[in-house]
C-alpha cells in the first residue's frame, strides 16, 4: 500500500527502519551467541559446580549453625579431602586396573574376532561391522588427538572449578546482577523462573549422584563376580558415564562385553546379563525411588535433548545435555505455557 501523504510516508519509513534495526540486532545477537557458545557452556558448567557447592553448604548449615563463608569453606575442603583421599588410598589399585583394562582390550578384541570367524553368523557380523570399524591408523590418530586435547580439558576443568567456587561464594551478587539486566516489570517473574531452574537442577543433581553411585558399584561388583578382568575400572567408567543417560551405559558396556567374551562365551553372556540387570534396576527401581528428588523429565525428551545437543554443541553439549534440557523445559513451562513456580516444582513429586 502506497503512503498517501508526506506524514504517513515518514511514519512508514520510520517503521521500516525500526523493523530493520530490530532484525539486524536480533541476527547479530544470535550470531554473537553462536560464536560464544563454548564460553556459555563453560559458564553453565561453572553454574552447575556452584550449585553443587551451595547444595552441600546449605545441608551443612541446616544441621550445624555456622556462617555461610565457614560452611562453604568446609564444603570445599571436605570435597577436596574426599577426592585426594580416594586417589591416595585407591589410586595405585585403580591405576593398575585401568592399565590392565587398556592392555587387555586389544587382545580381547582379537579373541572376539577369532570366535566370530568360526561361525557363518560371526563372519556376517564381522563383514557388516568392517565398514564401520576404524582402522589401526585411525585409532592411533584418535588417541593422539585425545592426548593433544588433554591439556585443554584439564585447563577447562580448572576454570570450571575455580569459576564455580567464585559463583558459590557470592550467589547474591551474581544472581542479583543478572536480574538487574532484566526490565523491572519482568524482574519478579524472572526471579521465580531462575529459582525454579535452580531447584530443578539441584533435585536432578541429587538424584543423578545417587544413580551414578548405584550403577558404578553395581556394575563393578557384578562384573567381578562373573570374572571379568578390571571390573573395578569398568565400574568407575560406568558410574561416571551414567552422567549422560542412555549413551553412558553404551560407552561403558562395550569394553565390558569385549573383555567378557574374550574369556569365554559364558562369561560374555553373564557380562551382558549383569549390565542389563543393573540398568533395569536403575531404571525401574532406583530412579522411581529417587523421583521425588528429581525434575519430571520424560525419557523421550532426554534422548532427543542429547541428540540435539550433540549435533548443535558437540561433545561438551552431550555432557551437559540433560541439565540443559531441564533448563529449557522449565523455561517453556514458565514462559510459554504460563505455569507458575509451584506447578513446575510439584511435577518432580508425582
Amino acid at each position: 500500500m502506497t503512503p498517501s501523504s508526506p506524514q504517513s510516508a515518514r511514519a512508514f519509513d520510520s517503521r521500516v527502519f525500526k523493523a530493520t534495526v530490530i532484525i539486524l540486532a536480533t541476527a547479530g545477537a544470535a550470531y554473537l551467541l553462536w560464536r560464544l557458545v563454548d564460553l556459555l557452556l563453560l559458564l553453565f558448567a561453572c553454574t552447575l559446580t556452584a550449585l553443587i557447592l551451595l547444595t552441600i553448604t546449605n545441608m551443612i548449615r541446616r544441621r550445624i549453625k555456622m556462617p555461610f563463608a565457614v560452611a562453604l569453606t568446609l564444603t570445599i575442603f571436605a570435597l577436596t579431602a574426599v577426592i585426594v583421599g580416594a586417589f591416595w588410598f585407591f589410586g595405585a589399585a585403580m591405576s593398575a586396573q585401568f592399565a590392565d583394562l587398556i592392555t587387555r582390550l586389544p587382545g580381547a578384541w582379537d579373541a572376539v574376532q577369532a570366535r566370530l570367524h568360526r561361525s557363518t553368523v560371526g563372519e556376517l557380523i564381522l563383514t557388516r561391522a568392517g565398514d564401520f570399524a576404524p582402522s589401526g591408523q585411525r585409532i592411533v590418530g584418535l588417541i593422539t588427538s585425545a592426548v593433544a586435547i588433554g591439556g585443554s580439558i584439564v585447563s577447562a576443568l580448572a576454570v570450571v572449578i575455580i569459576g564455580g567456587i567464585y559463583l558459590a561464594a557470592q550467589p547474591g551478587l551474581y544472581g542479583g546482577g543478572t536480574l538487574k539486566l532484566i526490565p523491572a516489570k519482568a524482574r519478579a517473574k524472572s526471579a521465580e523462573t531462575f529459582d525454579a531452574i535452580a531447584v530443578s537442577l539441584r533435585g536432578w543433581l541429587k538424584g543423578q549422584a545417587l544413580g551414578m553411585a548405584f550403577v558404578g558399584v553395581g556394575t563393578g561388583v557384578g562384573l567381578s563376580i562373573v570374572g571379568v578382568p578390571a571390573a573395578a575400572a569398568i565400574g568407575i567408567v560406568a558410574g561416571l558415564a551414567e552422567f549422560v543417560p542412555y549413551a553412558g551405559s553404551i560407552v561403558a558396556g562395550i569394553p565390558a562385553v569385549v573383555l567378557g567374551f574374550s574369556q569365554d562365551t559364558n562369561t560374555g553372556l553373564w557380562t551382558i546379563a549383569v549390565l542389563v540387570v543393573v540398568q533395569q534396576l536403575q531404571g525401574n527401581l532406583v530412579m522411581p525411588l529417587l523421583q521425588n528428588r528429581m525434575v519430571d523429565l520424560p525419557p523421550a525428551i532426554t534422548i532427543f535433548g542429547i541428540i540435539a545437543a550433540g549435533i548443535l554443541l558437540g561433545p561438551v553439549g552431550v555432557l551437559l545435555a540433560t541439565p540443559l534440557t531441564i533448563v529449557v523445559l522449565v523455561l517453556v513451562r514458565r514462559l510459554y505455557l504460563g505455569e507458575d513456580e509451584s506447578e513446575v516444582l510439584a511435577s518432580g513429586d508425582v
